[in-house]
């Protein structure tokens, strides 16, 4: 049975600067080509029944570099909405709430524009994971994705709520591999670059 290889876009001047990044399109930095270009000879080595990348441009180049051939793009594989969030790091956040904030336990956005909640994050995953689950026998699956999306997936991959995307952190540039250990979903390799 084939396994579910995901792939986090390289580096953009957000994610190094820890700026939330859902909707905005970033191009990748050079450094995060260079990483994207390294990952080729790795991934080579698996045979892929499908690659699907989110719309994203830089999810879309990292695929390129790393030497996917597309065969779908997933609408379900964009980053979470992050609402009025958008482009603000953490810090900044908690700063204007007075207290810690995190994503994966706050509303995205109380109060103002209305982002995604982790739930409604889940629920797109678990039909990407339904759609990628019925292709294993013929191969392995590739997602070309983002960070918090790919965590939760993840997390939705071994029977966890979206919140325990928590513990699956992601580097720019990384993947991990979803994969079965005597009938039952695990993950196999994690933040491999």
């Amino acid at each position: 049975m084939g396994e579910i290889v995901v792939l986090r876009h390289g580096e953009t001047e957000w994610s190094l600067s820890g700026q939330h990044t859902g909707v905005t399109d970033l191009p990748l930095l050079p450094e995060g080509e260079r990483r994207a270009r390294e990952l080729a000879p790795v991934l080579g080595r698996r045979r892929f029944a499908a690659v699907w990348v989110s719309p994203r441009e830089r999810a879309r180049r990292t695929a390129e570099l790393a030497g996917l051939t597309a065969t779908g793009v997933d609408e379900d594989l964009v980053e979470l909405d992050y609402g009025g969030y958008e482009g603000r790091t953490t810090a900044e956040i908690s700063e204007e709430l007075g207290r810690p904030w995190s994503v994966w336990r706050d509303p995205v956005v109380p109060g103002r524009t209305p982002g995604e909640t982790l739930a409604d994050v889940g629920r797109r995953v678990d039909g990407v994971l339904g759609r990628a689950g019925e292709l294993l026998d013929d191969g392995d699956v590739a997602l070309v994705a983002h960070g918090h999306v790919l965590r939760v997936l993840t997390a939705r991959w071994l029977g966890l709520g979206p919140e325990a995307g928590a513990l699956f952190a992601l580097p720019a540039g990384a993947y991990g591999v979803l994969g079965h250990e005597h009938g039952r979903p695990v993950l196999t390799g994690w933040g491999l670059d």
